[in-house]
């Protein structure tokens, strides 16, 4: 049973938690080097006001007995790629294995097909991320590309791969949850 939780947007009021959870080589290698780390507190708070400008927010703390553990957030993208939206997520080291971010995807799926108009949410987790890949398998995402050693984390070259969920699918996805 997964461990309850809920998705709500960021509060400045989280930044203690925010540091606590995303302060952690273990969560950083497998992120962007826009999640530093060290994470500091000046970087908390400017994530905090990054994810708290848009409208509708779109990047939502993952919350479980009252204190951000993570977040998750779909990112719509312009120009030629407007019917897509990425999809990316963490989860502090103590919460995983509770199952929390695999119903936080759902969720943030739920969201992404009922908020945009977009056909297609896409994750670009590192080929060396078994458990990132394994969660998006579950949820239902397709692996659709796998670019080998083309990213670059502390000096290491990783493949990039394109996991994808398509509006028609997740459709079919909540029609069978609906059947049951």
């Amino acid at each position: 049973m997964p461990q309850s939780f809920i998705l709500r947007p960021w509060q400045v009021s989280d930044l203690r938690g925010l540091v606590l959870h995303a302060n952690n080589w273990h969560i950083a290698r497998y992120m962007t080097d826009q999640f530093p780390f060290p994470y500091t507190e000046e970087d908390g708070r400017a994530f905090i006001e990054f994810a708290t400008k848009d409208e509708p927010i779109h990047i939502f703390a993952i919350e479980v007995d009252g204190q951000a553990v993570g977040g998750i957030g779909i990112h719509p993208q312009g120009d030629i790629q407007r019917r897509n939206a990425e999809l990316g997520y963490w989860l502090g080291e103590a919460y995983c294995g509770r199952g929390i971010i695999s119903k936080a995807i759902a969720q943030a799926l739920a969201f992404a097909f009922d908020t945009y108009d977009i056909d297609r949410v896409f994750a670009r987790p590192f080929g060396s991320n078994l458990a990132s890949q394994r969660v998006l398998e579950k949820n239902g995402f397709t692996l659709e590309a796998r670019f080998r050693q083309t990213l670059i984390k502390s000096g290491e070259l990783e493949d990039e791969l394109i996991y994808a969920m398509r509006r028609d699918e997740w459709a079919i996805i909540q029609a069978k949850k609906h059947q049951v």
